[in-house]
């Protein structure tokens, strides 16, 4: 779920939905406020895993996300995420990886603060943080860890909560087509993908009943939602650079309804697939811009 939805098992944990499309220069323009309107809410995802392909010897995960996103267009958009997840590769052996973040980003989708600590058996093994803000000809990067670096990326590349929004705008349009730049300072806080976003056919209320924590909340049986899958690409692809077939670093499927909440995730890293089923619903009461 852009901003959707990070994650990584330690050099596989997914750190989501951060991308970067190599060719778009153009600064990104936030949708209108009042048209595409997120709603702070609180949701938790119980994860299992799904299939394993390869012989990389995970045989089970069990874990869950936290994912509390609150504010408005004016006041600006906060996301606190915490990931906690247990793999196990057979014979006893049983990894913990436990990520946690925290983002906020203005409603123009100008500035971007952004910090998150990935813990691997209760040892640190990474912390980021740092912030971002976008002027006429590019995306200052400054971070303050984990080592004070200042750099840039394309004015084209949006935030995480700017790429939710216009994902949703432009399901609401029809397009079932999406590429955008995107920076969340994943990683490093240096990381860049190249991503492209297909939107399915709107699921209209009342069809396909869902059967999780969804249906418990009131409000959300008159939205509408569509399946999405957002797939995230190496910037730095050899194939890529020399016009070839490029292949996913990992995908991300979900439904995403109009008021941005997701359900039914899929996290597919090639090797294995991990499904995550909304267990909690809690929709926050916003705060409307004046």
């Amino acid at each position: 779920m852009n901003t959707l939805f990070k994650a990584r098992f330690s050099s596989l944990v997914f750190l989501t939905v951060a991308a970067a499309a190599a060719t778009t220069d153009r600064p990104a323009a936030a949708p209108p406020a009042d048209r595409v309107l997120l709603a702070p809410h609180r949701a938790i995802y119980d994860l299992t895993l799904s299939k394993s392909h390869s012989s990389r010897g995970i045989e089970a995960i069990r874990g869950r996300i936290l994912y509390d996103f609150s504010g408005n267009a004016c006041e600006g958009f906060e996301l606190k995420f915490r990931q906690v997840s247990e793999i196990d590769s057979g014979e006893g052996k049983a990894a913990l990886s436990d990520l946690r973040s925290s983002t906020w980003e203005d409603g123009n989708a100008k500035k971007f603060r952004f910090s998150s600590e990935n813990l691997f058996n209760e040892r640190r093994t990474e912390v980021v943080d740092g912030q971002a803000e976008r002027n006429a000809k590019t995306v200052a990067v400054s971070l303050s860890k984990p080592a004070q670096k200042n750099f840039s990326v394309p004015s084209g590349a949006v935030f995480p909560t700017e790429h939710m929004r216009r994902i949703i705008a432009a399901a609401l349009d029809g397009k079932s087509l999406l590429e955008l730049p995107v920076y969340d300072g994943s990683e490093t806080g240096e990381k860049l993908y190249n991503t492209l976003t297909v939107i399915g056919r709107p699921i209209a209320p009342g069809e396909r009943v869902p059967d999780d924590a969804g249906v418990k909340v009131p409000a959300m049986a008159s939205l509408t939602r569509w399946p999405v899958t957002i797939s995230y690409f190496d910037k730095l692809d050899a194939k890529a650079e020399q016009g070839g077939e490029q292949t996913p670093v990992y995908s991300i499927g979900f439904e995403l309804y109009e008021n941005g909440v997701s359900r039914s995730l899929i996290l597919d890293y090639t090797d294995f697939t991990i499904k995550g089923e909304m267990t909690s619903l809690e929709l926050k009461d916003g705060k409307p811009c004046p």
